[in-house]
């Protein structure tokens, strides 16, 4: 059995799969091992309370929640859980994803969960990254090298953009 911290995505609906795509393809850029289920907090609740209470006997460092309109599906998670939870609020009504990011970050005292933007799978594949890096160092060593892409991809477009003849 690995020693390695794992996360759990869990989505409020299997619809939310293409947008939680860009979690995944982060922590596969990591090599972060993960699990995806789909988990309501309104149509399984006790399905939901028995994963967070079981997450870390099974080796589980962070939670990604995924869930859009009212959106419980993080808070119900922390609720149950020490462990970090990340919030991914979806654009899944009319107010797109307003009435879930301010669900996710308007959790009571002592219920914290760490909220990304709308849509914002990336983000959150990223900060279990980093919270996972606290203690792995080959993560952190793929951290650091992701950022310096970013650096040196952006100083490539500076450099075109400050070439160009206006």
């Amino acid at each position: 059995m690995s020693t390695k911290k794992s996360v759990i995505i869990v989505m409020g609906a299997e619809e939310d799969l293409p947008v939680m795509q860009g979690a995944i393809n982060r922590l596969k850029y990591f090599s972060i091992p993960f699990t995806v289920r789909v988990v309501s907090a309104h149509r399984s609740p006790y399905a939901a309370e028995e994963l967070a209470k079981t997450a870390r006997d099974n080796g589980v460092g962070v939670i990604i929640a995924a869930a859009g309109k009212a959106a419980h599906l993080a808070g119900v998670l922390a609720a149950y859980t020490t462990l970090p939870v990340i919030a991914v609020p979806l654009k899944a009504s009319a107010l797109d994803g307003l009435d879930a990011l301010l669900s996710m970050v308007q959790m009571p005292k002592g219920v914290p969960v760490a909220t990304v933007a709308i849509d914002g799978s990336d983000n959150a594949g990223i900060l279990a990254a980093q919270i996972l890096s606290v203690t792995d160092s080959e993560i952190e060593g793929k951290l650091a090298a992701f950022k310096k892409e970013m650096v040196d991809e952006y100083a490539k477009k500076d450099a075109a953009m400050a070439a160009r003849e206006w």
